[in-house]
């Protein structure tokens, strides 16, 4: 049986990784002012640029039903069965449209990650290595959706502003963050990113700390994979990550920009490590 394994463009992943894992997206849109792009055909430098000319933030668009319905029809051609993971649906209304349409139809499975970014990637990826190992398209979603619990997906933000102006932060603990110069962790649970830990000082000693922290905490990882992911990050950041997964034996890492949709919810020097926290497989 030939699997096609989906995903929309919040899987952030390169078109290079893409290819190796046979992971076919489809994009959200990304409004910048009276503009309209897909996911991707903009870049984070762009998105930075539109918000500190025009003091607003971008807005993003989820994939409607028409367009799913399109998009899996395309996949069936030449694909016996469709598993889709999606973008987490307390994050935005993409999953649900997806499984509306996919009750309708034959052999299209969608999993609701409850994750986002490169936490659906780690999804992704094992749900092609099932495929690949001759699964059918039930027992991959099937396998894969026992895996979604596990998902370690956070991330340390320099700066409140993008949270604040999306309406995802008070006033008060906005300038209260920046008077403290607090950078926070955002940890995804339950499908929802909320404040978890809370750091200080420079970017580089933070992503130390807060790499630190994560993997004591989260420490039954499956070794085989992990992504550092961020928006903007000094050289040094992107070691201090590297080294701290490297040191905690992870096989395969892999460093991913984040797209469009992520980098305007959370805005510059954002980084996370994001691994699969259930046990060597």
């Amino acid at each position: 049986m030939k699997i096609s394994v989906t995903a929309e463009s919040t899987i952030d992943l390169p078109k290079e990784l893409l290819e190796k894992y046979q992971i076919t997206t489809t994009p959200f849109m990304v409004i910048l002012g009276e503009k309209e792009f897909k996911d991707g055909e903009v870049s984070s430098a762009d998105i930075f640029k539109f918000v500190s000319e025009k003091k607003i933030l971008p807005k993003t668009s989820a994939i409607n039903k028409a367009q799913y319905e399109e998009f899996f029809k395309q996949q069936l051609k030449t694909a016996d069965a469709v598993v889709h993971i999606s973008l987490s649906s307390q994050i935005s209304s993409a999953c649900q449209n997806a499984k509306d349409v996919a009750k309708d139809m034959k052999n299209v499975f969608v999993v609701d990650s409850l994750s986002l970014s490169t936490g659906i990637a780690l999804l992704a990826i094992y749900a092609r290595q099932l495929a690949d190992e001759g699964y059918d398209g039930v027992d991959v979603a099937e396998m894969v959706e026992k895996r979604v619990p596990f998902v370690q997906a956070s991330f340390v933000i320099e700066r409140l502003d993008y949270l604040y102006k999306g309406g995802r932060c008070s006033a008060l603990a906005y300038f209260g963050a920046n008077l403290m110069h607090i950078r926070p962790q955002i940890l995804v649970k339950n499908g929802k990113m909320g404040s978890y830990k809370k750091y200080r000082g420079s970017m580089d000693k933070v992503v130390k700390n807060y790499c630190a922290d994560t993997l004591a905490e989260f420490n039954k990882p499956d070794k085989k994979l992990a992504f550092v992911t961020y928006t903007t990050a000094t050289p040094e950041m992107v070691t201090e990550a590297k080294k701290a997964l490297q040191n905690a034996g992870f096989e395969t890492i892999y460093e991913t920009r984040a797209g469009g949709t992520i980098s305007s919810h959370c805005g510059e020097h954002t980084l996370g490590i994001l691994y699969i926290n259930d046990g060597q497989k």
